[in-house]
This record gives C-alpha cells, structure tokens and sequence, in this order.
C-alpha cells in the first residue's frame, strides 16, 4: 500500500508551482541589466537605486519616508523570515518607490509577526523583486555611485527601458518632502496620531513641548522625544516661523526626510528665521537644512550611507558609536562659519556627522540616534536636546521682563 504522507519534493513541487512568479528586469542608467522575479505586485517605478547594509529591520527600512524616490536594495540574503508587525512602523505606509532581495522569505516565523512582507507590500501597491544578484548590484553602486534605475514587470524591452530611465530626472534638484510631510498638525501620545487641539491641556508630566518639522518624520523620533518627557507637536514642513512660534514651542526639531538638501530654501529661510529664538536639534535632512540655515551648502555623496553599522566619532570625548544612517547627500564642512563647531565625524570617510552651534541653543547629526532599525549609541542625543531645552527655558524664567 502506498504511503498517504507525501514526500518532501512533491510539497517543494507544489509550492513551486504555487509561486510562480512574473519575471522582473532593473535597468541601470548606465546600461547594466539585472535579472529576477517579482515576489509582491507587479508594475514599474524609477527611481535612485541604493543598497542598505542592515542584516535587520527591513519593515523600518520600507516605512522610513527618508527613501522616497528610491529603489532599494538590501545586501543581507535572506529577508522577510520575520514578517511585519505594527509596532515596528516608522510612517503609516511605505514610501520607497521598489524593494529589492537577492531571497525572499514566504514563511514569517516570529511571535509579533501578524503578516508576511508579500502581503503588506501587496497592501500597498509596490512591487518587491527578489532573484537578483545583489552582491554584484551592490558592487556595481560602490564603484559607479548610486545611479537612476527602473525595476519592471512590464516590458522586457531593454532599450525602450534604458530610454525611460535616462529621462527620469533623479533626486539632485527635487523637492521630496512636500509628498512625504503632514498635510495638517497634529499630536503624537503615546505611539498614535491624534488632533493638534491647541486648547487641549497637555499629559501630567508632559511639561515641555517640542514642535517637531515634518520633513518626513520617523514615527521613532516621535516616541524617543515622548519617552523624555515631551509634549509632542507635528507641523507640516512648509509650516511659517510664525505658525511654529504660535505654538509657543520649548524645542524645535528638525526631522529627516528624502531628496535633495538644496531644493528647501523655504525651510532654510524659516529656519533661519528660528535661530536663535527656540533651542532647535535637527536630525539626517534636518542636520544638513540647519547647516544651510548657517550659511554652509551640501553635496551628493557617492553612493550615500544607508545601514546599521556606520562609525562615528564624537570629537570632544573621543567615543566611537556605531550608529544607524540613511542619506545620500552631506553638508561641506569648509562651507560653514568658522565659530561654529564641528562635533562628530564619519570614521569611514571623514565626512560631517554632527555640528552645534551653542550660541544660538541647535545642533545636529547626520545619522539617525532614534535607530529603528540599528545600535543605541547614540539616543544620550535625546536627553542632550532635553537638557538644552530645559537650560533655555530657565533662563527666560530667570530673565526680567
């Protein structure tokens, strides 16, 4: 009699058979063509194609608004064997433009999992390609520089496509954060989004409040300033001094975001309006428009940092801390004033990390001391920024009228 347990390959044939996916190309600006099959949705999008070095926290990495206008591509083999949870949501959807994994992963195995990456991709309408050979896509970025790329499943016309992707104008010159920030106020109490009612007493305990610039905010950033103790503010990005003033703020915070540092003149303007009059700590895009702010300028990096595990060192203590970046583009430190203080570099290229400028009551980092993914080294900012606000807010108490 023949034995009813089925065998190991006959499920593998089956399952096989049951993802049965459409074949996907990315084309490089620069002709480079790359081969693999779409695991979530189906479609085509352009945009800067990036590799991000995390072996973790791709959720975060999908839901970071810091990446619209981007095609990513991680470098750890295998990803989607944790699933997605709400609770490690960074925005309220995904704002990357394509999702690239040389393995992708159809069996989430994790107690906080409550769907697989396929399905929430799915839910959100973007197209997630695995089967590509990321090692030699990585390399490629690494010597070329990061470069504009289309991922499809549409055509499979190589020319017609390499036309499409080098009339796609890239990120140099755009302006991102007007598709990623707020569209109204609001409150952020503890982890939800509620209404920004100015006549509304804040939480017991909740005694300093800090307005927080929507440039593309992760949803962490938000919870660290809430864990310290703050009321928590969101305003749109193109928000006026004024309106950020009538909030009677005792801290800004300057948020990350995606595009180029150089397309925001309305926020350098307002910031610069701000200096002085509001203890201000700005994070990623927020470090490089308080660098404009100053009088310095920013430029493209290569390939950019986007990963867990970039060296930075504080230069008044010499402490080393592994940090979490995402960012393509940095502020030229030759370019800001010279009674300005220059307190974190980058160990891997010397680039600008952090700057503060105390006389004013702001600095800022380039990296990301919320993590989410990625190491704690650096969330001591948090309670730096707290510590200042506080100092300031002393000091107008003790000033006489």
């Amino acid at each position: 009699m023949r034995n009813s347990r089925r065998s190991n390959n006959e499920e593998q044939h089956d399952m096989t058979l049951l993802r049965k996916q459409k074949p996907a190309l990315l084309v490089l600006e620069d002709g480079c063509v790359f081969r693999g099959e779409a695991f979530a949705g189906e479609g085509e999008v352009l945009g800067e194609v990036v590799f991000n070095t995390g072996m973790t926290g791709y959720q975060e990495v999908l839901t970071d608004p810091s990446y619209k206008g981007q095609i990513v591509a991680m470098t750890y083999p295998l990803i989607g064997n944790y699933g997605i949870n709400p609770e490690d949501m960074e925005a309220a959807g995904i704002s990357l433009e394509g999702f690239i994994v040389r393995e992708y992963s159809d069996f989430p195995s994790n107690w906080r999992s409550r769907q697989s990456l396929k399905t929430f991709m799915e839910s959100q309408g973007k197209l997630g390609v695995e089967g590509l050979d990321c090692r030699a896509l990585t390399r490629r970025l690494r010597v070329s520089g990061a470069m504009r790329g289309i991922l499809t499943t549409e055509i499979q016309d190589v020319e017609i496509l390499l036309q499409r992707v080098r009339a796609y104008p890239g990120l140099v010159g755009q302006d991102l954060v007007r598709t990623v920030t707020c569209q109204e106020p609001y409150r952020w109490v503890r982890g939800s989004v509620q209404p920004a009612d100015r006549d509304r007493r804040p939480e017991e305990g909740k005694n300093l409040r800090v307005v927080v610039l929507d440039c593309g905010v992760k949803y962490n950033i938000l919870r660290c300033l809430e864990a310290e103790g703050c009321e928590v503010i969101v305003v749109p990005a193109c928000s006026s001094d004024e309106q950020i003033l009538s909030w009677s703020p005792d801290g800004l915070l300057l948020s990350n975001g995606p595009g180029d540092p150089a397309a925001l003149p309305y926020i350098v303007a307002t910031v610069r309006q701000l200096l002085g009059k509001v203890p201000i700590f700005g994070i990623c895009l927020g470090h490089q428009i308080l660098g404009q702010a100053v009088g310095g300028r920013t430029e493209k990096l290569k390939f950019g940092h986007h990963g867990i595990n970039q060296p930075v060192k504080h230069r008044l203590s010499g402490r080393v801390e592994i940090t979490s970046q995402n960012h393509g583009f940095v502020v030229v430190p030759e370019s800001l004033p010279a009674d300005l203080e220059k307190t974190h570099d980058n160990l891997n290229d010397g680039t600008s990390e952090g700057i503060a400028y105390p006389s004013l009551g702001a600095f800022s980092v380039q990296y990301h001391p919320e993590a989410a993914p990625g190491p704690q080294d650096a969330s001591y900012l948090f309670k730096q920024f707290v510590k200042l606000i506080t100092s300031e807010k002393g000091n107008k108490l003790r000033t006489p009228s």
